[in-house]
């Protein structure tokens, strides 16, 4: 059965990627998204091989539509409480011009925040935030 929330897919061993889905859940107050590693078996269900094999990119599933890059962060800041939210204004740019930002940081992100040996385990208290883990 498919999650009626949307889902923020995200590479779980990229330290980058875990900050950023804590982020989202300390100003997500309204528990709106759901979470899952692009390395989960939830990821191979809800989205292409294509995504799930290139996990330079944050994926948002929302209302059986997949948005990435600098498109799915943007979305996401728009349900985020808190001034975060006013970040969508940046969808006025040209989807190559956010992308080119959003590609460089994702080509170093390993190099500038490092990398874990193995997904994330989420806390007990966040635990109902994340769909099944492999």
């Amino acid at each position: 059965m498919k999650e009626e929330k949307p889902i923020i897919f995200f590479d779980g061993v990229c330290n980058l990627c875990n900050g950023a889905i804590n982020f989202i859940i300390d100003h997500d107050k309204t528990a709106y998204f759901k979470f899952a590693p692009l390395q989960s078996r939830v990821a191979d269900e809800y989205l292409p091989t294509s995504l799930t094999k290139n996990t330079d990119s944050i994926i948002l599933w929302e209302s059986e539509k997949i948005y990435s890059r600098s498109t799915a962060a943007l979305r996401i800041a728009k349900k985020l409480n808190g001034l975060w939210k006013l970040f969508y204004v940046f969808m006025i740019f040209p989807k190559f011009a956010r992308d080119s930002v959003y590609k460089l940081i994702a080509k170093n992100r390993y190099k500038w925040f490092g990398k874990r040996e193995t997904c994330r385990l989420p806390t007990e208290d966040i635990k109902n935030r994340f769909l099944e883990m492999d």
